[in-house]
């Protein structure tokens, strides 16, 4: 009997990054509007562009890889599972309070990043390969960051206030960009963009910064 190819949550994945598009478009409407925003309208076009890559990038990775390598994929999609649910956690937490403890703020997302080096460590031991780890280190961040996400987005309906701040400079900031509704569409999409960009980076690196790490202690 073939042995069953482990899921790689490809289509789930997809289906997420379309539903993160659909709640954009909505929460950038009416779209005539969207060029005023910091940037020229950078602000808003850039996390736009970012799930398009997901959308088409995702199939694609899935569908250059077999064996092991899917296996090793596979392994970094149920670990992006636990390390989204921590960003999820901290996203939900931070919207909650103005100033969430140290432990939400930076502790769950190292939390996070030190699962996507797992998830590294994992996809060179099924793989035996370098790229792999890191592979399988950025498709787990990917993983995670599409369920922050869409949290941050979901929020983002449910309150048209600025996270506070004591910061005079931030506050400065803050009245630079509009009103408290611009500010917090501002903040909103300049965290999704966040999670997009630097998370598949930083798995990447921790991905491969653990499997390195490993090899030296065995070695």
């Amino acid at each position: 009997m073939r042995a069953r190819t482990p899921p790689t949550l490809r289509t789930p994945l997809i289906l997420l990054a379309v539903a993160n598009l659909a709640l954009l478009g909505v929460r950038l409407w009416p779209w005539s509007l969207v060029m005023s925003l910091p940037g020229n309208g950078a602000t808003a076009i850039d996390p736009a562009v970012s799930l398009l890559g997901y959308v088409g990038l995702i199939p694609w990775v899935v569908g250059s890889l077999q064996g092991a390598g899917k296996k090793a994929l596979a392994t970094a999609s149920m670990i992006g599972l636990g390390a989204g649910t921590l960003l999820v956690v901290q996203v939900a937490a931070g919207a909650q309070t103005a100033t969430p403890s140290v432990w939400v703020e930076v502790g769950l997302p190292v939390a996070a990043a030190l699962l996507w080096g797992i998830a590294g460590i994992r996809g060179a031991r099924l793989a035996g390969s370098a790229g792999v780890a890191m592979l399988a280190g950025a498709w787990s961040a990917m993983v995670s960051c599409l369920m922050a996400s869409t949290v941050v987005l979901a929020e983002s309906f449910r309150s048209n206030l600025p996270p506070l701040t004591t910061d005079p400079w931030q506050q400065y900031q803050g009245l630079a960009i509009g009103p408290p509704a611009t500010q917090a569409l501002v903040h909103s999409l300049n965290t999704v963009t966040g999670f997009l960009l630097i998370g598949p980076i930083l798995g990447c690196v921790f991905g491969l910064g653990f499997t390195f790490f490993e090899k030296n202690k065995e070695s």
